[in-house]
């Protein structure tokens, strides 16, 4: 067998994605408060790229050019022996100061602020609040305020680790402890977690819900021996809202044991989420729909208004073009220069790009917007593609993580994207606008007769919706958190 190198030539096409469309393609799923942050990244990695003016100063604002007399270093100076020359010298001698000024104003790029003005970095910093006390370090500090021996001290800081952020010890007690060590032994365990559990929040360190609820009961302070019963005996009958097998059991009335549920369900199941980080993420919209002067007609504009433009810097932009300058500069400024020229130009397309999708979707979606969510029709990603005459990539890009507000609030711009069917007269139903049917069935019924999953296939059909499959109605209520009948009912 003989083996040998030898050299081929053929012809074949591959799609290369260049740089400038890989950050176009970012720059284009990006929501308003990602491409803000991105914005401020490239102003402070390209010293080429600078903020535009924010406004233009109206007509009635444009100061008149002054005249020479009524500059002070404009004026002719005039030095006399005379004692009326006071104002003379008091230029002669600020003469220093302007020029000082003059030289700092003429910097490279990007005139320097006045010496009193603030530090916008140093701001932000003094103004942004102190991340706030996990759960750990709260048990922890009341921890160490604790009265008791030092292996139960031990044993009650391995429980505190194993403390989930719900409040509640992740693992089993016997778990904890470990024959090689001889720090604590399963009594000590014991003795730490029964300490633990009188720490603050109350309800933390314990095992499951039936053991929070009855160390909040305790905790309390209140008189609460229905509640403690219902909770310690019959936990597992309320969680199926067998309220009458309950009442019997106990023999009180249901009306009783309704005001004992009442009262347990203002104690916390969750008391770890009390404290530490609770970081709700804001919801801006990048695109606003409105309806000037209660008109039928609908404008779309984006939600850029605090988004201020980018341009070049005309100083290094002559400098790359200076043939004084050494190469390396103006090879550096030139690289720079055109990473610029494709930001700006990637900004730019996503507006356009995004404009033309919202413009698209109401278009096709206007009777949801004059009449409400029960008036989505199905509109396929690919219809919006074709008008707007992109990929239908480019859609699913445009629209990822972005909103939209509207008249009937903050809606994500997906959710105008989905799939439906048909009735017999052929009209499209989304499968949006059926859950939201399904939802008001729900919240009209008689609820000491709640609907199974048959009776709310019937509700729909009633409304004019088509024939769906019993698994289906049941889909879509588990996807809406909606228990089934038995769990609904309220005797």
């Amino acid at each position: 067998m003989k083996l040998e190198m030898t050299g081929q030539m053929r012809m074949e096409q591959r799609m290369k994605l260049a740089p400038h469309m890989i950050q176009s393609m970012e720059i284009l799923q990006l929501p308003i408060l990602a491409l803000a942050e991105r914005i401020e990244q490239e102003l402070n990695s390209n010293p080429v790229l600078e903020l535009e003016e924010s406004a233009e100063p109206d007509d009635g604002e444009l100061s008149q050019e002054p005249s020479p007399d009524d500059v002070p270093a404009e004026k002719d100076l005039v030095v006399d022996t005379d004692n009326n020359k006071v104002d003379d010298f008091e230029r002669l001698e600020n003469l220093g100061e302007e020029f000082k000024e003059f030289i700092d104003q003429s910097g490279p790029y990007r005139s320097r602020g006045d010496a009193d003005e603030r530090d916008r970095k140093l701001e932000a910093i003094k103004n942004t609040a102190a991340p706030p006390q996990s759960l750990h370090d709260y048990l922890d500090d009341q921890w160490r305020l604790i009265d008791a021996e030092e292996p139960v001290k031990k044993a009650g800081q391995a429980i505190i680790d194993y403390i989930d952020d719900r409040g509640y010890l992740s693992v089993r007690l016997e778990q904890l402890y470990s024959k090689d060590r001889d720090d604590f032994g399963p009594d000590h365990l014991k003795e730490a977690l029964r300490l633990v559990q009188q720490l603050d929040p109350p309800g933390v360190g314990a095992r499951d819900l039936r053991e929070c609820l009855l160390i909040q009961i305790a905790q309390s302070g209140q008189e609460m021996g229905c509640e403690y019963r219902l909770v310690a005996d019959h936990m597992d009958e309320l969680l199926e809202n067998r309220l009458p097998d309950i009442a019997r059991k106990m023999g009180s009335s249901i009306e009783q044991i309704k005001l004992a549920i009442e009262r347990l369900s203002k104690l916390d199941t969750s008391p770890g989420l009390q404290v530490g980080r609770n970081e709700s993420i804001p919801i801006t919209p990048d695109v606003i729909v409105e309806s000037p002067n209660g008109s039928d007609e609908f404008s779309v504009r984006l939600a850029e208004s605090d988004l201020r433009g980018l341009r070049l810097n005309s100083y290094y932009t002559r400098m790359a073009k200076d043939s004084q300058a050494s190469e390396s500069t103006r090879k550096f400024l030139q690289n720079n220069i055109r990473s610029a020229h494709w930001i700006i130009e990637a900004i730019e397309q996503r507006k356009n790009t995004l404009l033309k999708v919202a413009q698209a979707i109401v278009r096709n979606q206007r009777d949801f917007f004059e009449k409400g969510p029960l008036h989505l029709r199905p509109l396929p990603m690919s219809k919006v593609a074709d008008e707007v005459g992109v990929h239908l990539a480019t859609v699913s890009r445009a629209v990822s993580g972005k909103y939209m507000q509207c008249a009937w609030g903050v809606l994500p711009l997906r959710k105008f994207f989905s799939g439906g069917t048909e009735d017999e007269n052929g009209q499209a139903h989304s499968w949006e606008a059926i859950r939201v049917k399904l939802q008001q069935i729900i919240d009209e019924e008689d609820k000491s007769r709640p609907l199974n999953d048959d009776q709310i296939k019937e509700k729909l059909l009633e409304a004019g919706i088509p024939n769906l499959a019993r698994r289906t109605v049941a889909k879509y209520r588990k996807l809406l958190n909606i228990p089934t009948a038995r769990f609904r009912k309220r005797y």
